[in-house]
């Protein structure tokens, strides 16, 4: 008998000063503004880190040279409100057409000027239990981090 191990999924929630259609843009489009460039998965230094705004769309790292990774590709895009990606980073952090790890990130209004997003990273288990384990140990600790990023990139600023 072939037993898939069951890996809990990483959720982290944040809540956005910016309304819902510009939080959605913020991390989507504006990805390259607060992806950090120390964060990336192929072999090269990355110019910058965008995402397709559309089904079928990658996420994508780009190097000086013009060369492309694929990290991420849209499986589910509903603007302002949802966005799915197939994850196709392995646990050593390289890219991985083969890899099939999700990330589920919703956005829902708090009010006129605020929304909530969750995230919700998840199906580890289609790695392998060591593999899908390592990852999501990573993951657990890296998107609070990325999130309050993407959080102050789309938060009005002050002056």
């Amino acid at each position: 008998m072939n037993e898939r191990v069951a890996i809990a999924p990483v959720c982290k929630t944040i809540r956005v000063e910016a309304p819902i259609e510009h939080a959605f843009d913020v991390f989507t489009t504006g990805l390259t503004r607060w992806w950090p460039y120390n964060y990336g998965v192929g072999k090269r230094p990355i110019e910058k880190v965008l995402m397709e705004p559309r089904l079928g769309g990658r996420w994508l790292e780009v190097a000086a040279d013009g060369s492309e990774t694929t990290v991420a590709t849209i499986i589910l895009w509903e603007p302002p409100h949802r966005l799915v990606m197939l994850w196709q980073v392995d646990a050593l952090w390289k890219p991985d057409a083969a890899m099939k790890s999700e990330v589920d990130v919703r956005f829902q209004a708090d009010g006129a000027g605020a929304t909530i997003v969750e995230l919700l990273h998840h199906k580890f288990e289609t790695m392998g239990a060591e593999a899908g384990a390592s990852l999501r140990k990573d993951v657990d600790g890296g998107w609070p981090g990325l999130l309050e990023r993407f959080a102050n990139e789309a938060a009005p600023r002050h002056s």
